[in-house]
């Protein structure tokens, strides 16, 4: 942190916490006990830097809860910690709990701490731990491809205090610089929304009507597109696919190192992004779980539940799938492995999954249903057609894509170093608010 002003007291995380907690590790959860709805589970992938991230939700039972885990549980206001990470999902970010999370519990690798109020507030101490290099988590964790920290460890963490009236103030001026600051970041997300709903337009358009505008068409017996290509069957996935490989079933033991195992939250934006949700399976685990199909490069790999409809093509044929997905490779005489990827990551693709899914707040889809979804197949030499012309269309937005993400890693950057400054007394935010503070 450098220096910080002299009036400001520096004390271990733990000395200026009520209660802390992490999560039950090993045994603790198994699969019979999440549910649709019920208690919420903190997990990793929720605890973001400065913020919580709830597009990922999972739950256990009640019961299970009351009985098991109620010394992990969450309150709104808990400062929750990431007790594990890599080079991208950084060990020991953290971010306030909504109020919204409750009731929940953490789950291994996360911990919960339970401020003093009289001490510090929350917010302040999450904004200082989250700030640039406020925190060298490299000297407190170990590990060699992950790096872990234990509670007792992280307690430890460092916290420079101004007194309670000051942190409420930086607070309090860090959400209204904060705010402008996204609001210009809001701006370019929605430029990037707008480049997604052209691809998306782009890959509806030519796998349900194709790339020849003079074609001639016929009613598709669907309810939308209602007319394709005439030369075009509408095939279920059954009769493209020729080995449907589902690795439900026991729980992959978890280990440090070893086979990368690919987890349904790793697949995103049509990739499988290792770092969302690191986890390995031994060489032994992996021979044995993966005789029901070794995956190969080019296979399509589809999650069925929580979340559905994610897909990716297998790019090292060196990973272990894991629960709630399944492993697809084709009969090259029908489909190409990227088309049907690319079917897949279409509205029609999609649209046939969510169509066929059922369950109440975490929808998932079975494998007979799966099966019987729909896929609009040309012949094989105008799929390699279709295929490179998506290639071609969609590199056009990339300059326009890198560009955008380029300003909002700028923001992004400014924002931190703000927040840096500011919770580490490098600026005197006191005089730069003093409506707020007299209110305060």
């Amino acid at each position: 942190m450098g220096q910080v002003p002299s009036g400001w007291a520096i004390l271990p995380l733990g000395r200026i916490t009520r209660s802390k907690c992490d999560g039950p590790f090993g045994s603790g959860l198994k699969s019979e006990h999440y549910t649709d709805q019920g208690v919420r589970v903190v997990r990793l992938q929720n605890i973001r830097s400065g913020y919580f991230d709830d597009a990922d939700a999972a739950f256990i039972n009640e019961e299970y809860y009351r009985t098991s885990l109620a010394g992990h549980d969450v309150q709104a206001g808990d400062l929750l910690i990431a007790g594990l990470g890599d080079e991208r999902n950084t060990v020991g970010r953290c971010c306030v709990a909504p109020p919204e999370v409750e009731p929940a519990i953490v789950k291994a690798d996360c911990f919960r701490f339970r401020i003093d109020l009289r001490r510090a507030l929350p917010k302040f101490v999450a904004a200082q731990l989250t700030a640039g290099s406020a925190f060298d988590a490299g000297r407190m964790s170990s590990g060699s491809t992950r790096s872990r920290i234990p509670l007792s460890v992280m307690a430890t963490r460092p916290v420079a205090l101004p007194p309670p009236t000051e942190q409420r103030v930086i607070v309090e001026f860090l959400v209204r610089e904060t705010s402008k600051i996204d609001a210009l970041v809001a701006e370019q997300e929605r430029l990037m929304a707008l480049l997604k709903e052209k691809q998306a337009s782009i890959l509806y358009q030519s796998l349900t009507a194709g790339i020849d505008a003079n074609v001639s068409a016929r009613p598709s017996d669907l309810t939308h597109p209602d007319k394709i290509p005439a030369h075009w069957e509408a095939l279920p996935l059954t009769r493209v696919v020729r080995q449907f490989v589902d690795y439900r079933g026991a729980t992959p033991t978890k280990v440090e190192s070893g086979v990368p195992l690919v987890t349904a939250t790793q697949i995103k934006e049509g990739r499988i992004d290792h770092s969302l949700d690191p986890a390995f399976i031994t060489e032994v685990e992996y021979a044995s779980r993966m005789t029901r199909g070794f995956p190969e490069v080019g296979d399509v790999l589809l999650t069925t539940e929580a979340p559905l409809g994610e897909v990716a093509q297998i790019g090292d044929s060196s990973v272990a799938p894991g629960q709630r997905m399944i492993l697809m490779k084709v009969e090259p005489s029908k489909i190409r492995s990227e088309y049907l990827y690319l079917h897949f990551r279409s509205s029609f693709g999609q649209k046939e999954l969510w169509t066929r899914a059922s369950g109440s707040t975490a929808s998932g889809i079975r494998s007979d249903r799966l099966r019987a979804s729909v896929v609009l197949v040309p012949p094989l030499k105008e799929q390699d057609r279709i295929i490179e012309f998506i290639r071609d269309e969609m590199a056009q937005f990339l300059g326009v894509d890198a560009e955008v993400r380029k300003q909002i890693a700028i923001l992004k950057e400014r924002r931190a170093a703000l927040i840096f400054a500011a919770v580490t007394g490098k600026i005197d935010v006191r005089k730069l608010a003093p409506v707020v503070q007299a209110a305060a």
